[in-house]
């Protein structure tokens, strides 16, 4: 194994913009766009939003703090971050960067299945094809699409244009990807909100989402709302430290990890804005669960004015956010590669995109010929989302936290967290001590049981 190259040599964001952009991008997907929907309508709407805000701030905040620091302190990949700021324990924080990437690479495996799926209905909505189905019929021609040969192909779609993105480096392709999707991404998500604003019973939907009933709040629900916004901020994994890593040391990084989890919880917010009213003025289940996105809202542009214009629009948004998480996910295997085997850039992205394809492949086909193939009584697909959202994530948070709160000097984390006001930095080490590592556990523990 090779050493890390030398950090005068390792590449920075241009921008300030770009730095927004790019970690704004990794922590926006699937997760805000097609998950936090439906968990909300699982979890009874309004109650679930602010207890999932609530996490965000005291938990979401703190956490990508500590892997911004981490990575701009190290300017290393995860595992060479641990072994830099960690000399004397190297064995056993090693342990902690190789579940970062062993991490990245599932979850690039099963993620790209997903957004296969988006392109594939952005292609029927493009062409039409997504009204040719009876109101009702959508769940049998998602089973047939997903079962078939066509949902391999569009995975393998998914990461060649990851990888063509991410050939261009840092600043030419992922920080200028992410400064054009971005933008483009919001101003979808801003017309599709105001195109449901305008349907009638938009107000019902509205009332759901933002007025709180707390008579229907369980355990359960606080559970599920604290690891919807560890999902949701991608947390645990490593791409905010990757990111970080490219981050000028002027780049303040409290102000940068707070603007991180707003833009991404206005994302998440604006989300449920387009889908609920949607959803109510069609008399549709805001508790229909994963099938929402891609079962019951095709059915609703159907019926809905201009669906034919929405309906791509929508899955386009999909798409775009699909591709800025699956570019960080890949980012983080690609850095590891390239600094400890001391290979080029574009063989790290040719390796790690022949993993992705091979165990992404073996995701999609765990819905149709594979679907018989158990391991533990999991599907493929199904093992690597549990694998990672239920015990590598929750586990990886946990000792970013405990090595920011108690293994980094304190002079180290003060200096890297300036210019923050002295009570900010002191409430953020504070969770990273105590708080986040005891909400990341018990996710972790829900997750085993």
């Amino acid at each position: 194994m090779k050493n890390d190259i030398n950090n005068n040599d390792r590449p920075r964001f241009a921008t300030r913009f770009g730095v927004i952009a790019t970690t704004v991008g990794s922590a926006v997907g699937l997760g805000n766009i097609w998950r936090f929907p439906y968990e909300t309508g699982a979890n009874g709407g309004g109650a679930f939003l602010l207890l999932y805000i609530f996490f965000v701030i005291v938990v979401g905040i703190p956490v990508i703090s500590a892997e911004f620091l981490v990575g701009r302190k190290s300017r290393r990949n995860i595992l060479g971050a641990y072994h830099t700021l960690a000399p004397s324990h190297r064995r056993l924080w090693a342990a902690a960067g190789s579940l970062g990437i062993i991490s990245s690479v599932l979850i690039l495996s099963f993620y790209s299945v997903v957004a296969g799926w988006t392109l594939e209905y952005l292609t029927e909505g493009v062409t039409g094809r997504l009204n040719d189905f009876a109101q009702g019929a959508r769940h049998a021609a998602f089973d047939s699409f997903t079962a078939g040969w066509a949902c391999v192909a569009w995975t393998i779609v998914v990461l060649l244009i990851n990888a063509l993105i991410l050939l261009g480096g840092v600043r030419k392709g992922i920080e200028r990807v992410s400064n054009s999707l971005m933008p483009l991404l919001f101003v979808i998500l801003l017309a599709l909100c105001i195109n449901s604003l305008l349907l009638p019973g938009a107000a019902d939907g509205l009332k759901f989402l933002f007025a709180p009933d707390f008579s229907h709040v369980t355990g359960r629900t606080v559970l599920n709302a604290m690891g919807q916004a560890f999902f949701s901020l991608s947390l645990g994994v490593g791409t905010m430290m990757i990111y970080g890593s490219y981050f000028s040391s002027k780049t303040p990084i409290v102000k940068s990890a707070a603007a991180t989890a707003v833009l991404d919880t206005m994302v998440a917010v604006m989300a449920g804005v387009l889908i609920f009213p949607a959803v109510f003025s069609f008399g549709a289940s805001p508790a229909a669960g994963p099938k929402l996105v891609f079962e019951v809202l095709p059915d609703i542009f159907a019926m809905m004015p201009g669906g034919a214009v929405w309906a791509p629009a929508f899955f386009l948004l999909l798409a775009l956010a699909s591709i800025t998480s699956t570019i960080s996910m890949s980012e983080i295997c690609i850095a590891f590669i390239c600094e400890q085997w001391g290979v080029r850039r574009r063989t790290a992205i040719a390796v790690n995109t022949l993993i992705a394809v091979c165990l992404g492949s073996l995701c999609a086909l765990s819905f149709g010929p594979l679907a018989d193939f158990k391991i533990c009584g999991f599907t493929v697909f199904n093992l690597f989302d549990f694998l990672t959202s239920n015990l590598l994530m929750p586990l990886g948070g946990m000792f970013v936290a405990i090595f920011t709160g108690h293994v980094i000097s304190r002079s180290i984390v003060d200096a890297q967290l300036a210019p923050a006001p002295r009570r900010i930095i002191n409430a953020i080490v504070f969770s990273l001590r105590y708080i986040a590592p005891t909400a990341i556990a018990i996710i972790f523990v829900s997750g085993l049981l």
